[in-house]
């Protein structure tokens, strides 16, 4: 096993993270005000991997979202 297959692994085995409040996902954090319909069109805030805030860039075609560990994430 190498480095990164043990790093892959640590990201497969991490728990999810709301990305709107950066609390786990599955626990048992109240997520309701998370998921409504204003914050559908909002960008994320959080890392979904490690809860991390992340640098979030809004444009008028869209916005982009970077965690500093686990990289870029774009609107469609």
């Amino acid at each position: 096993m190498t480095a990164s297959d043990t790093s892959s692994d640590a990201v497969a085995e991490a728990p999810a993270y709301c990305v709107h409040c950066g609390q786990p996902s599955p626990g048992g954090a109240d997520h309701d005000a998370c998921h409504n319909p204003r914050t559908a069109l909002e960008p994320p805030r959080f890392c979904v991997v490690c809860a991390r805030r992340m640098v979030v860039q809004v444009t008028p075609v869209g916005w982009t979202a970077r965690c500093s560990r686990h990289g870029e994430t774009a609107s469609g």
